[in-house]
């Protein structure tokens, strides 16, 4: 591991501990308070009881600090002749998966393991200034497409079972495929600011006159795409005027059952004096995972349409192996629902209007398998290459596949 990852675990390890002590201690003091009497539960006990968990919480600060500090001192002479090489793939989807479900508290805490946006080629973070971005990218072609990826992943993981989307579109387009790393765990409205910031500075540092630009998304990426064109959009920013296409792959559109039950648990959890301390495991959840709850236009969202300018289209998967198949009904693609996959909604106005002829649903297809699947490859590359410009017609049914 890195220098700066095991600073990352060392402070991680140690908040983790401190956390972990309160919550025993809430539960000691729980246990020890009789039911329906005294002053309400502060969670700290008294006494010797309560000097013993105090110290534990100091030990752990110290050390911790000390741990990081010493980490600190050293990092810059290791790292200071490290050449620049693609990132290792295992190491990655560690990282990736720590800020899905703690990256809100890794960013705020300043911990190293929190990933900084970037946009990337081959795992490495491109240069947003046209000299330079055009030195790494000296094929850059006029058509460009952007993956986002979903909650706990990385970049890298476009690439699954020999198949990468975005390889398989910058051959049937002629593009250039640029993929973007985010800490998932953060909201998805900060992520979409960052990311319209980034897109900016990418189109306006384009090494050759575009002529397409494709948003290519998985699941919470595009909540993400939305965001940012809605932000953008209303902060009067130039780019998303340029987007051509705007494709959704399992996109939780209207939430996440799986995220809405976990919410359920911390609830019941709370509600019952003895194991209301544990409700605080259920907590352990970072912004990004619980926005998953209601996505974009849940019940105490404002309806956030689809951005008017470009065309936009979305693709569902089902568990089951056929259209009204029961397991497809109650599981969708195991974590988003079909309905919520193509934005259809009970309140009319929380519906997207996604055109009849721009949405696809695959059957017997994992939420995962939207990544490799040869029907969905197949789909995107006929709707992609059926028209160039924004002006396009909507194409004609492919071929079954």
């Amino acid at each position: 591991m890195k220098t700066n990852d095991l600073r990352g675990a060392a402070r991680l390890a140690a908040d983790a501990t401190a956390g972990l002590t309160d919550l025993v201690e809430a539960m000691h003091e729980s246990i020890a308070r009789l039911p329906g009497g005294g002053a309400p539960l502060d969670g700290r006990t008294n006494g010797i009881t309560g000097l013993v968990y105090q110290s534990i919480r100091g030990v752990t600060r110290v050390v911790g600090g000390s741990v990081d500090a010493l980490l600190a001192l050293i990092a810059p002479a290791l790292a200071a002749d490290a050449p620049a090489a693609p990132p290792r793939r295992e190491r990655e989807a560690v990282v990736a998966v720590l800020n899905g479900v703690l990256g809100d508290h890794l960013a705020a805490s300043g911990n190293p393991l929190a990933i900084t946006m970037a946009l990337r080629s081959i795992g490495l973070a491109l240069p947003l200034e046209r000299e330079a971005l055009a030195a790494r990218l000296p094929d850059a072609q006029p058509t460009l497409v952007v993956l986002l990826h979903g909650l706990c992943m990385n970049d890298l993981q476009w690439q699954r079972n020999g198949h990468d989307h975005g390889a398989m579109l910058a051959q049937a387009l002629d593009a250039t495929p640029i993929y973007l790393h985010y800490n998932t765990g953060l909201p998805i409205a900060e992520n979409g600011r960052q990311f319209a910031g980034l897109m900016a500075r990418l189109l306006a540092a384009w090494p050759v006159p575009l002529q397409r630009v494709v948003l290519l998304t998985h699941s919470m990426g595009g909540l993400v795409a939305r965001s940012a064109l809605q932000q953008a959009a209303a902060g009067g920013q130039a780019w998303p005027a340029q987007v051509d296409d705007l494709v959704f792959l399992g996109t939780p559109h209207h939430g996440a059952p799986l995220e809405r039950a976990g919410h359920g648990v911390d609830l019941l959890l709370g509600a019952a004096p003895y194991a209301a301390p544990l409700a605080r495991l259920g907590r352990v959840r970072s912004a990004g995972i619980t926005d998953l709850r209601h996505g974009l236009s849940g019940p105490h969202h404002t309806p956030l349409p689809l951005p008017a300018g470009p065309r936009c289209w979305a693709v569902a998967a089902t568990l089951g192996e056929g259209k009204g198949a029961l397991k497809g009904r109650l599981f969708g693609d195991g974590l988003v629902p079909v309905d919520s996959a193509l934005g259809h909604h009970r309140d009319a106005a929380h519906t997207l209007a996604f055109p009849s002829d721009r949405q696809f649903v695959v059957h017997q297809t994992g939420h995962l398998d939207l990544l490799d699947s040869p029907e969905v490859a197949q789909r995107l590359q006929y709707w992609l290459s059926c028209g160039a410009s924004r002006a396009g017609a909507t194409p004609a049914a492919p071929a079954p596949a």
